[in-house]
């Protein structure tokens, strides 16, 4: 963009902003005007399409401190004139203002040699300006990015899939979702994001994930782990129990005798799998007493309690805690 456009086009009006407008507000009001304003909102509609290309405009120039000071020192210099070419009889152009500038009063002019169109060239050396630096453009700026949520289950977290995402006015986007996807975890999906109006890329859509729990399964790390429940014999004389994995078959794990509840038990190679390691299949071992105990059942106990009399498992316990 020329500055010459800059002295005709009021881009805080345009924004709806004033002109000590911060750069943390700046960004919000654009963002809901784009939103707003968006093409994929209000399909073949022109004058909405136009506005958009007018904020977008705005925003390019303001949101960047360099051009917006060179843009309000224009404005300030030119008033918010416009200028139209120079000549006999002519309203003046640049010529006509900065002739009284520079003492040429009296309908004396300065006239001003230029390269590459620069109006302020000849006074201020070759591609300089009186703002100081080069003639600038509108720089190429990336597209605002655009941002979801989404909930997916703990299965296809931890195994990867392809979920569907709806967007405005568009056909549905499939999101490959990558596996081992934690629970509020980020995904940057390039170039889904607001197309850019400056030639620049387009943004990129972000996705926040959400993983539902599993009834059995739980991640840490790379590991999954499962609580098994076992018995009192089993815990007691040892026993080969069948565990559930999350690939969808069991595995046989051998439970040593007397395991205390709480143990963890390791399978290897059974957890994730993320940049060429393995996890574990972590399975923690519960003891679950019956519900119902018949009378026979309660004579054995109580025969067991008779000969186990001799320990107390809570020794360990005080011992620690008179220490």
């Amino acid at each position: 963009m020329a500055s010459q456009d800059w002295f005709e086009k009021d881009f805080y009006a345009v924004l709806g902003v004033t002109k000590d407008v911060s750069d943390a507000d700046l960004k919000k009001v654009y963002r809901k005007l784009a939103r707003q304003f968006h093409p994929d909102s209000n399909p073949n509609d022109k004058k909405t399409e136009a506005r958009f290309k007018e904020i977008s405009e705005a925003y390019t120039v303001l949101s960047d401190s360099a051009s917006r000071r060179e843009y309000d020192q224009v404005r300030a210099m030119g008033g918010g004139a416009r200028f139209t070419p120079g000549g006999r009889g002519g309203q003046g152009g640049f010529e006509d203002v900065f002739g009284n500038l520079f003492g040429g009063g009296g309908g004396s002019r300065v006239r001003f040699q230029t390269s590459q169109d620069d109006p302020f060239g000849g006074i201020f050396g070759a591609g300089g300006n009186p703002f100081g630096g080069a003639q600038r453009g509108p720089t190429a700026r990336k597209g605002a990015d655009l941002t979801a949520a989404i909930t997916i289950d703990f299965r296809t977290a931890m195994s990867g899939g392809e979920v569907s995402l709806d967007t405005r006015g568009s056909k549905p986007l499939h999101i490959a979702i990558p596996a081992g996807v934690a629970d509020k975890q980020k995904i940057r999906v390039r170039g889904k994001g607001e197309a850019s109006l400056t030639g620049g890329p387009t943004g990129d859509l972000v996705i926040l994930v959400s993983v539902t729990e599993h009834p059995v399964f739980a991640r840490d790390g790379l590991n999954i782990r499962v609580d098994v429940p076992v018995t009192i014999p089993e815990a007691l004389l040892g026993a080969t129990v069948e565990v559930p994995t999350l690939d969808g078959d069991r595995v046989k794990v051998k439970v040593p005798a007397n395991t205390p509840s709480g143990r963890v038990l390791r399978v290897r190679d059974r957890g994730l799998s993320s940049k060429g390691k393995k996890g574990d299949l972590l399975v923690t071992i519960l003891i679950v007493t019956p519900e119902v105990l018949s009378d026979q059942a309660k004579a054995l106990i109580q025969q067991f309690a008779d000969l186990t009399d001799d320990t107390n498992p809570r020794d360990v316990l005080y011992r620690k805690a008179d220490s």
